[in-house]
């Protein structure tokens, strides 16, 4: 029996890579239900190793690559790539993103309206990244949940883990040396005028701004990442950065619903990539904020093959 601290992520990716090499697990949680306490509720659930490559290692594309497939078996996998486009007097950064990555085709103002009519005019030039994808992160965790219990795996929720397990996943509560938390901010809107099938990326001055759709005119956007201890709800700055970079993508967003607005402590390390760390006789899965859906399927793999002693395949972070 494998025990595992947190029902997050990382959590019940693990065990769902355990269950799959019939090993049985038992994981606590201090949260009430699936992904009541999970910080990934607050993420955009993208699956854009690509994009991502403008500010982190080949090894983020190599290991990504693998989680469109391993997700699919799960949740739903939308698998309608990415849009990057820029303001007209902000185009050099565009061209920077473009150096900075690969994956991707460079699309001229009618090819953008042919993607996404409700763009049609906005912007003259665009990056696409057609392999890309996206995800629910609320439904896949619940997906995930609901995979793991099937396979045998028991969750005990609403209380604390036992001093000793085998497995930690609890974020920033786990005290790790090094890891530090960031301040996720995000707003859920409501704006059925605006119809956007795929994940656009605006690079905006103040705030780089992403936005994915979940469906039925309801949006998940996102951009404030600030280092911070704070668990306050986003504050009115930042709030009204997001919204004005919002603006800026389409003007329907300025009469859009927001349905919610959240901000969560994501933890990461110096290098703002995901470890596996002994510490204190405990194995730590931890540091998941910048990448975590993206890279969870491949941390769960060797952390799952960590702890049974299977040889590692792929590339250790």
């Amino acid at each position: 029996m494998i025990t595992i601290a947190g029902a997050g992520l990382a959590g019940l990716a693990t065990a769902y890579e355990l269950l799959q090499r019939d090993v049985p697990v038992r994981i606590f949680e201090q949260g009430p239900g699936p992904g009541a306490a999970s910080v990934a509720r607050f993420a955009g659930g993208m699956l854009a190793p690509w994009c991502e490559y403008e500010s982190a290692e080949e090894q983020v594309v190599s290991l990504g690559s693998r989680a469109f497939d391993w997700w699919a078996k799960i949740t739903p996998v939308h698998r309608r790539g990415t849009l990057v486009v820029a303001p007209a007097r902000d185009q050099a950064d565009l061209t920077r993103f473009a150096q900075r990555t690969h994956g991707h085709q460079l699309l001229q103002q009618g090819e953008i309206a042919a993607l996404e009519p409700a763009l049609e005019g906005r912007f003259s030039q665009a990056l696409f990244f057609e392999g890309e994808a996206h995800l629910d992160p609320r439904r896949a965790l619940r997906d995930l949940t609901t995979k793991v219990t099937q396979m045998g795996g028991e969750i005990r929720y609403d209380g604390p883990a036992p001093e000793r397990v085998d497995l930690d996943c609890t974020g920033m509560a786990a005290k790790l040396p090094g890891l530090r938390p960031v301040r996720g901010e995000m707003a859920i809107l409501r704006c059925p005028e605006v119809e956007i099938s795929r994940t656009l990326r605006l690079l905006h001055p103040r705030m780089p701004l992403y936005l994915v759709p979940r469906g039925d005119g309801i949006f998940m956007i996102g951009g404030t990442m600030i280092e911070s201890s704070s668990t306050r709800a986003p504050a009115l700055r930042s709030l009204s950065e997001l919204m004005s970079a919002a603006f800026a993508l389409h003007p329907g967003f300025g009469e859009a619903e927001v349905i919610e607005m959240g901000a969560g402590l994501r933890p990461a390390f110096d290098d703002n990539l995901p470890r596996l760390v002994p510490h204190n006789g405990v194995l730590h899965l931890n540091g998941l904020y910048r990448h975590g859906f993206l890279l969870a399927p491949a941390m769960a793999q060797q952390a799952a093959q960590q702890l049974v002693s299977e040889p590692a395949l792929g590339e250790a972070i």
